[in-house]
């Protein structure tokens, strides 16, 4: 490695690792859910406070989400954004490896703010609350977020590296059938089972499946089934995913499987309301210039992406970076943590800390710091001196 830049931003993250390990340990041994992460946000944002970061807190009316800014001493060039998450999964704590997600991102962000001044690159991290079925990304994104942003990175762990994304665009709701009480053995008569409105429903979708296209998901849980087994239950409650290549497709499956829900609440009786729990994640739509340096500078630190594609298929999980990319460049790889659990087991959360987990934070932060200093060469005339190059401000 020959580049002074690329050089002075992998020495940054080698001083800075022991610090964003224990900032990764720390978020993965305090795990918050979407939009309760208080103390994860205010993890993050401290250590890039510490940084020379200038950070606003909350950022734009929401309460778990920040931006903290390094501008360079001179003009701005070419701006990276590099966006953090940190809520985790009821129950399975950060079996979806969004401590690495943020430690990642930030090294990455402390590496090129290593060299800003030489350059001419402002750099930015958001911190991108509820990102499990919240849409935090969207809500920031109605409010103006990311605009701004020349490059929106981030990476996220995986069993295997991948580079490309390929996000469903998904439908998240909350389900929900009001029947009436009775006693099912005394008045069995008087009640309307709003149980038997889900039963009839699931039955609904799971013969639906048969007749969907190959690449589509339907799926959720019941939450709520009843709170007595000699008691009709008089509320059920379930939360319920529709995936789907794109989202005008989306739109055409969420049609058919609302109607095995009213199916559920005309053979019963129940009333039936579906609330959206965010608005729809959208496909991703990734810089493929961007993804190309990514893939040839994670390649350079030992990343190797000839991987079985049966392992590889967590690049197809929905995320909320899809409805940023439909409007900013931005690239979301996948980076592996190794071992044969996958996301969102308990046994993945076990392999985001450690020491093949310390590697993977700092590979990532490395990779995507290098891929924002090449994609600022090639479109902004940045290079490692800076008066041999033109700066102009966007």
């Amino acid at each position: 490695m020959s580049d002074p830049l690329k050089l002075s931003a992998q020495k940054r993250v080698a001083e800075i690792a022991p610090e964003l390990i224990v900032l990764s340990n720390q978020l993965h041994a305090d795990p918050e859910i979407g939009w309760q992460e208080f103390r994860s946000s205010a993890a993050v944002a401290a250590v890039l406070a510490a940084n020379g970061f200038a950070v606003e807190q909350p950022y734009l009316g929401v309460e778990t989400a920040f931006r903290a800014v390094r501008m360079p001493t001179g003009p701005v060039s070419f701006t990276a954004g590099f966006l953090a998450e940190y809520d985790a999964l009821p129950g399975l704590g950060h079996a979806c490896g969004h401590n690495l997600i943020s430690a990642m991102s930030v090294g990455a962000a402390l590496a090129v703010a290593a060299v800003a001044d030489d350059c001419g690159i402002a750099v930015e991290v958001i911190g991108t609350p509820a990102e499990e079925g919240g849409g935090g990304k969207i809500v920031l994104l109605d409010r103006g977020a990311f605009r701004n942003l020349d490059l929106v990175l981030m990476a996220h762990p995986a069993p295997v590296d991948v580079a490309e994304a390929r996000p469903f665009a998904v439908t998240h709701w909350h389900v929900q059938y009001d029947g009436r009480a009775a006693h099912a053995a005394a008045y069995p008569e008087r009640g309307v089972n709003a149980n038997d409105a889900f039963l009839v429903a699931q039955l609904a979708i799971a013969l639906l499946r048969q007749q969907l296209p190959a690449g589509v998901r339907v799926h959720g849980v019941q939450t709520r089934g009843g709170e007595a087994p000699n008691a009709i239950p008089e509320r059920t409650e379930g939360r319920w995913y529709v995936r789907a290549e794109t989202t005008e497709q989306l739109l055409e499956l969420e049609a058919r499987v609302l109607k095995c829900f009213e199916a559920g609440a005309l053979a019963t009786g129940a009333a039936l309301t579906v609330t959206p729990e965010s608005e729809r994640y959208a496909e991703m739509r990734a810089d493929e210039a961007a993804l190309e340096h990514y893939r040839r500078n994670a390649t350079q630190l030992g990343r190797n992406f000839d991987v079985d594609p049966i392992a590889a298929t967590m690049n197809r999980a929905s995320t909320d970076m899809g409805n940023v990319s439909q409007l900013v460049n931005a690239i979301h790889p996948y980076i592996g943590v190794g071992g044969e659990a996958s996301n969102h087991q308990p046994a993945f959360a076990a392999a985001c800390v450690g020491e093949t987990a310390e590697r993977t934070l700092c590979d990532g932060a490395i990779a995507l710091a290098w891929t924002a200093i090449d994609v600022a060469r090639d479109r902004f005339g940045v290079t490692n001196e800076r008066g041999r190059h033109d700066l102009h401000s966007h």
